[in-house]
């Protein structure tokens, strides 16, 4: 009896393990085709470095997207938000001549009080997000055009163009993968023990094994190929720190719990006792912030603030969330598997891009990649069910 009633889980267990790491398998597929038909440029150190930074400011943003759709939510802003906190960025540094660290902690606020004014109508006044994001990404669009005065801004102090433009140097990058080894490898042990003492599913050792041997292998290959070329970029290394952090967040606080229980049961957490309003509250708070962060990083990249700067981000991140495994529908999603599915897209950005092949063509190609991602997450919705 006890036999039988255990078999479903390790079923399910093994069937989740399937679906994340099926990401991996198409995101390795991408790069061997890239690297076939780019003739070995596109895995060569200097690409893989360029497509890291290029990823990073999509990975940001995935992070809190993460949050905003395993909720029940949406946010169509944070591009135009990132661009908006950016311009801030830029016009206090070149503008009004202040030191970069002043000038990230006002951008940082701003991008606070408008994570905050968004949550109100949604949390507190019950105006759909769709609804809110969508005026808010039309607001702060105009808005960059407002108080750039339609310009270019530029050029930015030194020491905030590193952020997005320096490295961390060889032997200080061999020292942080050795590090990301070693709490990923305390992670999945303690992540392990708890399981089985709580007595839930688990993964046979010898699958266990093999998953930690290639992690750690791709790991150890990312640190190498980054120091033979300059270093781990340091916007890698804010989306790592990021990643770390909120998935903590999300799997060990209360706050995270009640994220994955909103999204899953809207009527059942309230009834239990959750303060929904608040927690939707803190969730946009968090994406105005990362949103703020995604705008420093890209700005201190570009040396500049543009006009057009973070024009459709809002639908990578999007995208990156849903291709990554997080539902459409609330109440599943990881902030890892949003990273791979940021690389698949930046992936396929790069890859076409090394080809020469028309911008036109490359966004028809991220939809459709988009509309497979949803229509594998309702399938699988449907044959679970």
């Amino acid at each position: 009896m006890v036999k039988s009633q255990r078999e479903p889980i390790v079923k399910k267990s093994i069937n989740i393990d399937i679906k994340a790491y099926t990401m991996i398998i198409a995101l390795l597929a991408i790069w061997v085709i890239f690297t076939i038909l780019t003739k070995g440029r596109f895995l060569t150190p200097r690409n893989l470095s360029m497509l890291t930074r290029q990823v990073s400011i999509t990975s940001i943003l995935a992070v809190g997207m993460v949050l905003v759709i395993v909720a029940g939510h949406i946010d169509l802003s944070v591009g135009s938000l990132a661009g908006f906190t950016g311009a801030v960025a830029a016009i206090a540094q070149v503008w009004w001549h202040w030191n970069p660290i002043p000038a990230i902690l006002v951008t940082i606020l701003v991008g606070l009080m408008i994570g905050a004014w968004q949550g109100f109508w949604i949390a507190y006044r019950g105006v759909p997000a769709f609804i809110v994001t969508l005026s808010s990404m039309l607001v702060f669009r105009g808005g960059i055009l407002l108080i750039t005065k339609g310009i270019t801004i530029s050029p930015l102090k030194a020491g905030f163009k590193i952020i997005g433009q320096g490295y961390i140097p060889p032997l200080w990058s061999v020292v942080i993968g050795i590090a990301a080894v070693i709490v990923f490898l305390y992670s999945e042990i303690k992540g392990r023990n708890s399981r089985v003492k709580y007595g839930l599913a688990v993964t046979p050792w010898s699958l266990e094994i093999l998953k930690i041997l290639g992690i750690v292998g791709l790991m150890a290959i990312f640190t190498v190929i980054m120091i033979m070329y300059e270093g781990i970029p340091i916007p890698v290394i804010v989306v790592i720190l990021l990643v770390v952090l909120f998935t903590f967040i999300a799997q060990n606080t209360t706050f995270g719990r009640y994220v994955y229980a909103i999204g899953g049961n809207k009527e059942a957490a309230a009834l239990s006792g959750i303060n929904i309003k608040r927690t939707n509250m803190t969730i946009y708070l968090i994406m105005g912030l990362l949103s703020a962060l995604a705008g420093i990083v890209l700005t201190s990249r570009l040396d500049a603030a543009t006009t057009s700067a973070g024009n459709l981000f809002e639908l990578d991140a999007i995208a990156s969330a849903i291709i990554g495994g997080t539902s459409t529908l609330g109440g599943e999603g990881t902030i890892p598997g949003a990273i791979i599915g940021a690389l698949v897209m930046a992936s396929i950005d790069n890859g076409m891009s090394l080809l020469n092949i028309d911008y036109s063509i490359l966004t028809i190609v991220k939809g459709l990649v988009l509309v497979l991602a949803v229509w594998v997450d309702i399938a699988t919705k449907k044959r679970a069910l």
